[in-house]
């Protein structure tokens, strides 16, 4: 049923098709010629982990999820947070990484070597600068490292827990909540592979000088030279980066990144039973999601998506762009049903702005959402005159009364 708008063109998309609807929903099959048959959904991807999501990084597509939403304790993969918080502070100049923080007692007996954890056995006391601390916190998940840092960021703990919570926000993250810096046991600790693997794309594509840090196979500090806690990085799958974790409670887990080909895929898996499957099931998404899939482009930077009704205006209507390229990645020689919808509250309000958020493009594979992309207005639209506004205004009432009629049906 249409509600706002109507059929939108049909798109090609690298010799295929597909049909928009704007505010509407429209089925249409994605083939490539001599496609063969989608595979059964008995017969699909399966991984063993409790929980588990593969994103490409550079499109946005979901590749394969299972109960990525569901609530799960972080453990290490905690830091991933902190490490973005303290990036965030050097790129906006609050903090630099020649400064140095304070190895407290607390960090100490917390995360340093009474303590028996991942450490970088800092000495108590000691003065280390934000960029060891940095590296021993990526490479060798020191729980003192990133007490130092969230000591010397925020005084202590707690605080910093709450910055890492209210940065999450920012990020458009919603349902990661943290409790400490270092992601050890505490029942507040909330978070999910797919906001996990959503943060990890945030790092990469944000802070490409130190993303580097988490290829990185080994650091020495303290006269103490440690191997990277990554096992991905050893495995020549392209791997780069990220991290691991393991509580009781957590399981183990891993959030990672692989290149090929110039496509990058992230993986998030949780709830492992030991090292060997949490390692085993990661690799074999990222294989998985390399071997079967390939990238289309549905819109270039700036295209038209569709059109928005402008109520007030001195146009009646206003395209919705995709302010970047926007991909799909879909399985080869396999025929999908792909479901695209464009959604906006509207009409919109002359006037109206180039470049303001309006709306979302939603694309459907099979069942499973695959890509959201936010659109914005593609160009000024100023307010109309006088017998404009009124016509519109007699349409708006005509619509509501209509829609009213329908609901008391």
């Amino acid at each position: 049923m249409l509600t706002r708008g109507g059929m939108q063109p049909m798109l090609k998309i690298a010799g295929w098709s597909v049909a928009c609807l704007l505010a509407g929903t429209v089925v249409a099959a994605l083939a490539a010629p001599n496609a063969m048959p989608g595979p059964k959904k008995e017969d699909g991807f399966q991984t063993s982990v409790s929980s588990a999501i593969l994103i490409d990084a550079d499109g946005d597509s979901v590749l394969y999820e299972k109960n990525a939403d569901e609530l799960i304790a972080p453990a290490s993969l905690a830091k991933l947070m902190t490490q973005e918080v303290v990036f965030n502070e050097i790129k906006q100049g609050r903090l630099k990484l020649t400064d140095e923080f304070i190895i407290s007692e607390n960090a100490w007996r917390k995360g340093g070597a009474p303590s028996r954890t991942s450490s970088m056995f800092a000495p108590i006391h000691s003065r280390v600068s934000v960029d060891d601390l940095l590296h021993g916190a990526i490479i060798q998940s020191a729980n003192d490292a990133c007490i130092a840092l969230a000591e010397g960021i925020s005084g202590n703990e707690r605080a910093f827990a709450e910055k890492m919570t209210k940065r999450a926000r920012e990020l458009g993250l919603t349902k990661l909540v943290f409790a400490n810096s270092t992601g050890l046991p505490d029942p507040n600790h909330k978070v999910t592979s797919r906001e996990l693997a959503r943060l990890a794309q945030h790092i990469i594509a944000t802070y490409p000088e130190f993303y580097k840090i988490y290829a990185e196979r080994e650091f020495t500090f303290n006269k103490i030279r440690q191997q990277t806690r990554n096992p991905l990085l050893t495995l020549n799958i392209g791997a780069d980066g990220l991290k691991t974790g393991f509580t009781a409670e957590a399981g183990y887990g891993l959030v990672g990144s692989a290149v090929r080909n110039s496509t990058r895929l992230i993986v998030s898996v949780n709830g492992a039973k030991s090292e060997k499957e949490r390692v085993d099931e990661a690799k074999k998404l990222l294989e998985w999601g390399f071997a079967s899939f390939e990238t289309r482009i549905l819109f270039g930077e700036g295209q038209r998506v569709a059109d928005a009704k402008v109520y007030g205006g001195a146009s009646g209507s206003v395209p919705l762009i995709a302010p970047k390229v926007v991909r799909l990645m879909v399985p080869r020689n396999v025929n999908e049903k792909i479901l695209a919808r464009v959604s906006y509250s509207g009409p919109l309000q002359a006037p109206v702005r180039q470049g303001q958020p309006a709306g979302m493009l939603k694309v459907w594979r099979n069942d499973n959402l695959a890509l959201e992309v936010p659109l914005r207005v593609g160009e000024d639209v100023g307010t109309g005159g006088l017998p404009g506004r009124a016509f519109d205004a007699a349409s708006e009432l005509m619509i509501g009364l209509f829609r009213a009629g329908i609901q008391k049906l």
